[in-house]
């Protein structure tokens, strides 16, 4: 089993498709980590997801877009800033039959993080230092301090890492903010966000040898 590791993808079901295809990606072998925020800002969540539950080892975690979404399609709940921030297209993507009861679930059933392998796997971030089930939910899926930690340190070129775990990965904080739309490698921490939701790219990388493919994201 290879094991891909996908930034956020919100709702870009062509480039998700070119991404999963141009690594040779088999559904039923290959096992799918996605970092979360697979809804809003694209058009297209409804394919993503069903694209997502044909993926036999898929390891969804909860980004704070997903959450969002969660509560609209749970409770009918719809919040100006979620609309605001792309939620709309969401809403339009399952049109007025709303969300299937499929898709609820496995959103539902997404992680918080993952860890496996000495590596760590979270959408937003993490307070260094304290075990991960003790960790603030709300900080797992929205924060950006680990990130802000990395990113002075990347500026001002000196050495920074994370001496508990061996890798981390995460989305949440486009790369192109940074450098540019490519995966950054700061230390151990490697963020895989490249701006899929502003209409950049989205990558999936291979977590052993750290090649990666990427799409155009224009959904």
């Amino acid at each position: 089993m290879r094991t891909y590791v996908v930034g956020d993808i919100h709702g870009q079901h062509r480039a998700l498709v070119d991404c999963l295809a141009a690594c040779g990606f088999d559904n039923t072998q290959d096992r799918l980590i996605v970092l979360g925020d697979v809804c809003d800002r694209g058009s297209r969540v409804k394919e993503c997801i069903d694209e997502l539950l044909h993926i036999r080892h898929c390891v969804n975690l909860l980004g704070n877009h997903d959450l969002m979404a969660l509560d609209w399609a749970r409770l009918g709940l719809v919040d100006e800033n979620w609309l605001s921030q792309g939620g709309l297209l969401t809403m339009r993507s399952y049109g007025e039959g709303g969300m299937p009861a499929e898709h609820i679930s496995f959103i539902e059933r997404g992680l918080r993080y993952f860890e496996e392998d000495g590596r760590i796997f979270v959408h937003a971030g993490f307070e260094p230092g304290i075990p991960m089930d003790r960790q603030d939910a709300v900080l797992l899926v929205w924060d950006r301090t680990l990130v802000d930690s990395a990113r002075l340190a990347y500026e001002s070129g000196r050495e920074w890492g994370l001496s508990e775990y061996r890798e981390v990965f995460v989305g949440h904080t486009p790369t192109t903010g940074w450098s540019g739309p490519e995966p950054l490698c700061v230390g151990n921490l490697w963020m895989l966000d490249t701006g899929a939701g502003y209409g950049h790219r989205l990558t999936i990388m291979d977590v052993e040898t750290k090649a990666f493919w990427q799409a155009a994201c224009m959904e």
